[in-house]
């Protein structure tokens, strides 16, 4: 009974760990919008910056474009890059879904 007891006791310490250290490694998107977005969007999102002027980079506070984007669209750009207006890279193999889907709804709070 106290082998049982031990094993169970084992197995949650294990399963906290893993827990606590796979939760230390979330990034929020603010962080991924400040490692990969700044550089062209802007830190206010208006693409006014040199790399993102040259790059053709989509103004994010656009209303209209705000309106008019499916978040479908916004998240597809993201993992999938565009090469139609500018020239966004992909960012498929940096960031995960989950991390995508929160940076389409930061995004979304730069609607002016």
């Amino acid at each position: 009974m106290m082998r049982l007891y031990s094993l169970v006791f084992i197995s949650l310490f294990i399963t906290v760990f893993a827990v606590k250290a796979n939760s230390s490694n979330v990034r929020t998107a603010p962080q991924l919008y400040r490692k990969y977005c700044v550089s062209c969007h802007g830190s206010d999102g208006r693409a006014k910056t040199s790399k993102g002027k040259f790059s053709h980079a989509r103004d994010l506070t656009d209303a209209q474009w705000q309106d008019e984007v499916t978040d479908e669209r916004v998240f597809n750009s993201i993992m999938n890059g565009r090469s139609v207006r500018g020239n966004m890279p992909a960012f498929s193999n940096k960031i995960d879904l989950k991390e995508a889907e929160s940076l389409v709804n930061f995004v979304r709070r730069f609607k002016g």
